[in-house]
């Protein structure tokens, strides 16, 4: 009696901890969309309003406008594709981060070559991923390994 009882506490944990994570991510993606739409107006007041030339601080809101759009695109993904986010929206994101972070702070020679090295990292990573290609192979590439997912 204790072993079935059991068996189905392990069978609803999962769908508990799914509802969990899926209520979570929505009022994640409620949160980036109000401050999506908060950088927005923060666009026009700098072009409009205040007249500023200061167009680091432009590009800068512009790379954060898309940071919290790639933060929505990726929890879009995750529904769409059957509770599993894409590892190249984790590049694209760390790619963008980082250029944010060339443009904001680029006061440090040897900081923004680290940063230019970490966007090169991230690119061959990308590039790595789109080569592999998204299946095991068949048969193992080893000749002495007997493992097969035939």
């Amino acid at each position: 009696m204790g072993n079935v009882h059991w068996t189905q506490i392990k069978k609803y944990i999962p769908k508990v901890l799914q509802w969990f994570l899926n209520i979570c991510l929505i009022v994640l993606s409620l949160i980036l969309s109000f401050l999506l739409i908060k950088e927005l107006i923060e666009f026009f007041k700098i072009l409009f309003i205040d007249g500023s030339n200061d167009y680091q601080l432009f590009l800068a809101n512009i790379l954060l406008f898309f940071l919290y759009f790639e933060f929505i695109t990726m929890i879009v993904k995750y529904f769409k594709e059957d509770y599993h986010f894409p590892l190249r929206y984790f590049l694209y994101i760390g790619i963008t981060a980082m250029i944010r972070l060339i443009i904001v702070e680029h006061d440090h020679p040897k900081d923004t070559l680290i940063y230019s090295f970490v966007i090169l990292i991230l690119i061959i990573s990308y590039f790595i991923i789109n080569v592999t290609p998204l299946e095991r192979p068949k048969t193992s590439l080893f000749p002495g390994n007997k493992t097969s997912t035939k």
